[in-house]
């Protein structure tokens, strides 16, 4: 059965790299059996339309703490999971909250699910042109904001906290370049940026996303549910290990979050009590120190994907707290769309589910290279230092584009 937004493709699109989150045990053999498409502003309800999607043709997912390790198959094929991405977009729109200025990559769908089974051989990684007649070239940045722009942006944000509107908003700015040639080697470049956890890259028809996001979003494996939330940035030096580690603004914007991300899982039906397994653990990114905690619990009941993307998405790092009032800011305040960043994107198996939330994340249209930075903001934020910090984050981003 076909949902709206899901057609069939027994052709494979082009494999410029590994997706995201895929099994290491069958890297390069990935035959696109059928795709589920979703872009803002079409019908249904997303959650439950890939949902349908995904459970019809044999990959179940109304039951996530409950499945189990056993390949499926459909046609000839066995399957061997799903490459699932879920914008920022998408996101608000399954927790209810308000979406803001659209897309300025609106070729990519906001939901877009690729369900793969093995090919009988390994399929070669190959270039998006098939051999670019141009070398790749970047052309200057253009910033969707000057650094006034986005420091009376983290002002305007200051002044909804002391009103008691918010108690943290994650401000978000984007910057596009133009290209020449072939991406697809600057792409990988950015999947195997230092910290990536869920380094690669996802193809679409006339697209193409590249992640190095080292945070979890969301992870369902044993009958487990697990988030990574990351809070906190300092350059990877001794020194700014020491401030990170001493920071109370940091810190207690790191705390405010874990709170929300615990309560995001206790929303979960058939959850057991939630724990933090891990609080304010420093690791290194691409040459920056982030603070890391880890928050789970074990799911006791029926868990669906619906449920699952409903209460973690947006992911609350990125968003703020309270949520839903954080996003009214957002939706506000960032003059252009967050598109590829600041979603989840990630595998779905038979038996496990892993999503990384898509900071350090690019997106290629054809035309230009789009990429994404910011930081959260609290009471204490001081303006100039988090233009800096988001520039620090996108830094070794452009580099990784440039061939540096």
């Amino acid at each position: 059965m076909l949902h709206a937004g899901a057609v069939v493709d027994h052709s494979p699109l082009p494999p410029i790299g590994r997706p995201p989150g895929a099994p290491a045990d069958c890297q390069a053999r990935h035959l696109v059996l059928s795709v589920f498409r979703w872009h803002r502003g079409d019908p249904g309800d997303p959650a439950e339309l890939l949902s349908g999607f995904l459970d019809d043709n044999g990959l179940p997912v109304r039951n996530l703490g409950r499945t189990g390790d056993k390949k499926q198959t459909i046609g000839d094929g066995t399957i061997c999971g799903a490459a699932l991405y879920v914008s920022a977009d998408a996101g608000s729109v399954m927790a209810g909250g308000v979406i803001g200025a659209r897309s300025p990559v609106p070729g990519i769908p906001d939901v877009y699910a690729v369900l793969y089974g093995h090919a009988s051989d390994v399929m070669p990684i190959k270039d998006i042109s098939g051999g670019a007649v141009q070398p790749w070239s970047l052309g200057p940045w253009r910033d969707s904001w000057t650094r006034a722009e986005h420091a009376h942006a983290v002002e305007q944000v200051r002044a909804a906290i002391g009103r008691g509107d918010v108690y943290q908003v994650n401000m978000v700015g984007h910057a596009s370049a133009g290209y020449t040639g072939d991406p697809a080697p600057a792409l990988r470049r950015i999947a195997a940026l230092s910290g990536a956890r869920y380094g690669g890259v996802l193809t679409g028809e006339g697209w193409a996303v590249a992640t190095a996001s080292p945070e979890t979003l969301v992870e369902v494996r044993d009958g487990r549910v697990v988030t990574r939330p990351i809070k906190g940035t300092r350059p990877a030096t001794a020194e700014g290990r020491r401030e990170l580690l001493a920071s109370a603004k940091e810190r207690a914007e790191h705390v405010m979050i874990v709170d929300l991300e615990r309560n995001d899982l206790a929303r979960l039906p058939g959850t057991g009590p939630v724990r933090v397994d891990e609080l304010f653990a420093v690791r290194e990114w691409s040459g920056l120190w982030q603070a890391e905690s880890v928050v789970s619990a074990d799911l006791d009941g029926d868990v669906g994907l619906a449920d699952l993307l409903r209460a973690v998405c947006p992911g609350g790092s990125v968003t703020g707290a309270p949520k839903l009032a954080a996003l009214a800011q957002i939706a506000a305040l960032e003059p252009v769309g967050r598109g590829v960043s600041m979603g989840g994107l990630g595998w779905i198996g038979p038996g496990h589910l892993d999503l990384g939330l898509t900071i350090r994340t690019v997106a290629v249209d054809g035309h230009r290279v789009h990429a994404w930075a910011g930081g959260g903001i609290t009471a204490d934020s001081d303006p100039d230092a988090e233009v800096d910090e988001a520039a620090a984050k996108a830094g070794p981003l452009r580099a990784a584009l440039r061939g540096r």
